[in-house]
């Protein structure tokens, strides 16, 4: 039966290679959330030639969502001919900019070598383009299959999926007895499947101070000079504490077993708004900082939160006027589903059957939809599977590889044939 299967898909190689390249050609950059509703429309009216029922869902009032900019997801579904399992594929539409440093049009679908090329090819269009082709096939060979499949494109994945898969999640589309099985196709390479992430914990410190004329600043009370206080005492102390703490997810690269922190960014003192021109004299009243932390499974959030306070309440002991606020901006558990899932172990065969190997089981070092699935929808049968190379996500001349998708929908189409068949389950 498999063979079959197999063959569907090898048909669809130009077909595949098209949608990739017409998916890449919506620019759907976020921020600010452009062409969202073109490329769903185009998922859209794809999947309903070939008899999805079709669902565009706006999130509105959710953050960055304008009549400008709507939030605009799609979500498709296709009953089979009688009852059983509900496997979903939820990909996100939405890329990072393109940035600097590219040698092609990163929004022209170039195809070459053997590879597509253009932002988002492999995170994640190529992904999606994947997970069409797979389900296509699958439908062709088995048209009598039970269950259901659903195909989703959702929004704003890059910055947290709130107006996407949180958004949906929260209506009821990744929950019981919806959807039974979810799979992500991210770019963690073909041969990989992701188990789930590393938490993240977001925040935004900032030190208070006195304005005062800056040729007198002994009138006034330096916010930035604290901030500097902050920073000594992370290299010193935090940063290393981080360091020693080792887990055992099997967390990709071996630099993300540790607990880490980033300074995503520091802001103090005089705005960049008098450019061109010349800033006035003050001593700054206010300076912030955003962290990063990404925190294990062995880790509780309290303790991690405790470990940058505990910091930052001594600060205000011991120095002369500290003072600090500390928002929280986004906290998010570790997340790993359990090797004998369902999910797992369909996609697993899938490999096996591609590769002639056992798959690499594998935890992402930063978060993705998957925590929205499980949070909010209670879904934990999930994983992240699909083509590209991960290192390629953001950069410039960004591609994926043909032949990667093309075994990644093999796979993808042999786990269908488990999760909703049975067929050669193990």
């Amino acid at each position: 039966m498999n063979e079959r299967l197999l063959k569907a898909v090898g048909d669809r190689v130009d077909d595949l290679v098209a949608l990739t390249a017409d998916l890449i050609r919506f620019p759907t950059i976020n921020p600010p959330g452009e062409a969202y509703r073109p490329c769903a429309e185009y998922v859209g009216a794809r999947l309903k030639k070939r008899g999805f029922e079709v669902e565009f869902i706006r999130a509105e009032g959710t953050p960055g969502d304008t009549d400008r900019y709507p939030r605009v997801n799609v979500v498709a579904r296709f009953d089979g001919r009688s009852p059983g399992a509900c496997v979903h594929f939820n990909s996100h539409i939405d890329v990072v900019e393109a940035g600097d440093g590219w040698s092609l049009d990163p929004f022209a679908g170039i195809v070459r070598d053997g590879k597509v090329y253009g932002r988002g090819a492999c995170d994640m269009k190529g992904g999606l383009a994947s997970s069409i082709i797979a389900a296509e096939a699958f439908m062709e060979v088995f048209p009598d299959f039970p269950g259901a499949i659903e195909i989703s494109g959702t929004v704003d994945e890059e910055s947290g999926g709130f107006g996407g898969v949180a958004h949906l999640a929260e209506l009821g589309y990744f929950s019981k007895p919806k959807v039974d099985h979810v799979i992500i196709p991210e770019p963690l390479n073909k041969d990989r499947i992701c188990l789930g992430h590393r938490g993240v914990w977001w925040a935004e410190i900032e030190t208070k101070g006195e304005i005062a004329h800056g040729s007198m600043p002994f009138l006034g009370d330096n916010a930035v000079r604290h901030m500097g206080a902050v920073l000594k005492a992370f290299e010193d102390e935090l940063f290393p504490a981080l360091d020693r703490k080792v887990t055992r997810m099997p967390v990709v690269p071996d630099g993300a077993k540790r607990s880490t922190m980033n300074i995503n960014s520091i802001h103090g003192g005089q705005t960049e708004d008098f450019r061109p021109g010349l800033p006035s004299p003050n001593v700054p009243d206010s300076c912030r900082l955003t962290i990063d932390r990404r925190f294990l499974l062995e880790e509780d959030l309290g303790t991690v939160k405790s470990e940058v306070t505990d910091i930052l309440d001594r600060l205000r002991r011991e120095r002369k006027k500290f003072d600090y606020e500390i928002r929280d901006l986004m906290e998010v558990l570790p997340l790993m589903t359990e090797r004998d899932a369902p999910v797992v172990k369909a996609v697993a065969q899938g490999i096996m059957e591609i590769f002639d190997r056992e798959p690499d089981y594998v935890i992402s070092p930063g978060t993705y939809d998957q925590k929205h699935i499980a949070r909010i929808g209670h879904i934990y049968d999930c994983i992240a599977y699909g083509p590209g190379i991960l290192d390629l996500a953001h950069r410039p001349d960004e591609w994926v590889g043909i032949s990667d998708m093309v075994e990644s929908a093999k796979v993808m189409a042999i786990g269908l044939n488990v999760l909703l068949r049975g067929a050669g389950a193990r």
